[in-house]
């Protein structure tokens, strides 16, 4: 009896014990590759328009399977070229295949969703510097962060806003292009490792003097703007 029957011998009819294990790693392991996931999402984006199969799922069960594989000897190396169904080839029935089938599913959903909150933060990134930039070239203002409604007056000794924003900036050379320019780089910057959207805010230093802030809850990035 090979290695495949012992292991389909075991575990006929019954939920195997590695299921659990296996599933929170595969999407621990998906969790942990979103950086990977967007950056290979883009690249098929930039090329070819969208991606609707799945970019790291059959990669991530892989490389989860061959670690459970390794820790347990009991597990067959069953991993083929192809789909999830490739992996036990000569089965017709298996419990087995139903479950890495499900989880399969369960990971591409996962992956799904984190493709798809990329997309609305991409809009979000996108609809911000739209109307920094709009602002910019009608009025020659930028829209202010923290309020959303009015202009910001930036000068070489302040930056204000009728909303409460007051931030002295003398000889700090802040114009409307370097605050643009910073609004820009640090939304930008987030969004590079977060999804969700920021906050701008006020914020006291050592001095008591204040700073424009933007944070997130989610991640926990902060930053000073001016």
């Amino acid at each position: 009896m090979d290695a495949l029957q012992r292991h389909r011998s075991l575990y006929k009819g019954t939920t195997p014990p590695w299921k659990e294990t296996y599933r929170k790693r595969c999407v621990e392991r998906l969790k942990n590759s979103r950086s990977r996931l967007l950056e290979k999402y883009r690249q098929i984006a930039d090329s070819s328009g969208d991606s609707k199969s799945s970019l790291l799922v059959q990669e991530v069960m892989e490389m989860e399977w061959n670690a459970l594989q390794s820790s347990n000897q009991t597990l067959p190396s069953l991993w083929k070229e192809g789909s999830i169904k490739d992996m036990y080839s000569d089965m017709h029935e298996s419990d087995e295949l139903a479950i890495l089938e499900e989880i399969q599913q369960e990971l591409v959903s996962q992956e799904r969703s984190i493709i798809e909150e990329y997309y609305k933060s991409q809009q979000y990134e996108e609809k911000y510097l739209s109307v920094v930039v709009d602002g910019m070239e009608e009025s020659g203002k930028l829209i202010c962060p923290v309020c959303n409604a009015n202009n910001l007056t930036v000068n070489s000794h302040f930056t204000s806003c009728p909303c409460g924003l007051y931030i002295k900036t003398v000889g700090r050379n802040v114009t409307p292009d370097v605050l643009q320019h910073l609004l820009e780089a640090r939304v930008t910057e987030h969004m590079e490792e977060c999804l969700q959207k920021p906050t701008f805010s006020l914020a006291s230093n050592m001095d008591g003097s204040p700073n424009l802030m933007i944070s997130c809850q989610v991640c926990d990035y902060l930053s000073i703007i001016l």
